[in-house]
């Protein structure tokens, strides 16, 4: 399982989520303006901005704002001009990260991902460093009470899945990319809830982290997602259930 859908499940937990809404809001403005500005603002023939704009929905994001959002980046409306970087370092333990940034200013924003990385034991990277590790594949990870695992393998696969795994308490559902929506639809119609549904950076290989490592990249995680300046961020980092249960405390 990806940091990112692992780190997702404890943030349910720790209950950080509506803490973090205007933050979250903010992150989801910048993405539809960028994913405007480069696809155009007709959601049916620009999937990035389809996708970002399902996301400001299920966060219960106004109308007005979404629309507003796709004007400035479409230039129909003044915005701020922002850049895409990704970058590539290491968490405690090893851990590979990626993370994807939206920013108006990027030193400001290397500065403060560099001071992260380094407060809690990790470090900025070259580019290209860790990217081979990861893919980019569509995750829905699947609450397993009530859930036959043979239906959900079936309407899955029949929508176009990859794969169906069972990591535990879950069940991960990998897609490609481009057929993401279709499959989520499908598992979702049948009345599966997905507790993670995201198009995301999944490793090839994870590193169990336990004791003081698995504290620090969760900290690194909550400082990252707490940038307005970082989207996304993923880790090749896997936490024992009983040892989330006991950061999550």
């Amino acid at each position: 399982m990806s940091g990112h859908s692992k780190w997702s499940t404890i943030k349910r937990k720790k209950g950080a989520a509506d803490a973090k809404r205007g933050k979250l809001f903010t992150k989801i403005i910048k993405e539809i303006m960028v994913a405007a500005r480069f696809g155009g603002g007709d959601i049916n023939a620009n999937p990035r901005l389809r996708t970002a704009v399902l996301a400001a929905k299920a966060e219960n994001m106004p109308k007005d704002n979404i629309e507003r959002a796709i004007k400035k980046g479409t230039g129909e409306l003044e915005g701020v001009n922002y850049e895409e970087l990704t970058y590539e370092g290491y968490g405690p333990g090893g851990v590979a990260m990626m993370l994807e940034v939206l920013t108006d200013n990027k030193n400001r924003t290397v500065a403060d991902v560099r001071h992260v990385l380094s407060k809690y034991n990790g470090s900025l990277g070259e580019g290209g460093c860790v990217s081979w590790m990861f893919a980019k594949k569509g995750l829905i990870s699947i609450d397993k009470s009530g859930v036959d695992e043979d239906r959900l393998i079936e309407v899955a696969l029949d929508a176009g899945a990859l794969d169906v795994k069972d990591t535990g308490k879950e069940f991960d559902v990998t897609t490609d990319p481009s057929n993401f929506e279709e499959v989520k639809k499908a598992i979702n119609g049948v009345g599966f809830k997905s507790n993670y549904a995201e198009v995301t950076m999944v490793p090839q290989s994870t590193v169990r982290l336990t004791g003081k490592e698995a504290e620090q990249m969760l900290k690194i995680m909550e400082s990252l997602e707490d940038s307005e300046d970082v989207q996304k961020v993923y880790g090749n980092f896997d936490i024992a259930e009983e040892e989330m249960e006991r950061l999550s405390a």
